[in-house]
């Protein structure tokens, strides 16, 4: 089937259904002082890229990147149940992988939580390595830390 990663610019329809899908699934998972998903108004500041992918005309996926000081943070990466294991994670990590690059940065960081078994499996596979917690994370309770998982890769 025919896929494509696009940018959008503002909120739509299909982003706000997958946003709340993807925090429905993870307040299943996580207490709400762990869960540490921006909300939809702070993925359109003028530091964050909002990316949808799509299979023919249908909306599987969405994935984001905030560009801070020397690294860039993939954010709100999701793909639907029914999508996954086709290589759209893949796929939309090579995407924030190379809009990082071109921003300059030197590192590509994200945080995951402990429950998410097969996202850290695709980072680790896509070349992500173990970190300790960077940016605001590092100001986070003990109790918001206690199920994340922080990655890195280096991109230079």
């Amino acid at each position: 089937m025919d896929i494509s990663i696009e940018q959008i610019f503002a909120p739509n329809y299909d982003l706000r259904l997958l946003i709340a899908e993807l925090e429905a699934y993870l307040a299943g998972l996580y207490l709400p002082e762990q869960q540490h998903g921006w909300k939809l108004d702070r993925l359109f500041e003028p530091n964050v890229k909002v990316f949808l992918t799509k299979q023919g005309n249908r909306t599987v996926g969405c994935g984001c990147i905030a560009l801070f000081g020397d690294y860039a943070e993939v954010k709100r990466m999701f793909v639907i149940p029914a999508a996954r294991g086709q290589g759209l994670g893949r796929a939309m990590l090579k995407r924030l992988e190379d809009e990082a690059r071109e921003a300059g940065m030197k590192w590509l960081r994200l945080e995951t939580g402990h429950a998410q078994a097969d996202a850290m499996r695709l980072y680790e596979a896509y070349g992500f390595h173990p970190r300790r917690s960077f940016g605001d994370y590092k100001d986070l309770s003990p109790l918001g830390l206690a199920t994340s998982h922080f990655y890195e890769m280096n991109l230079q």
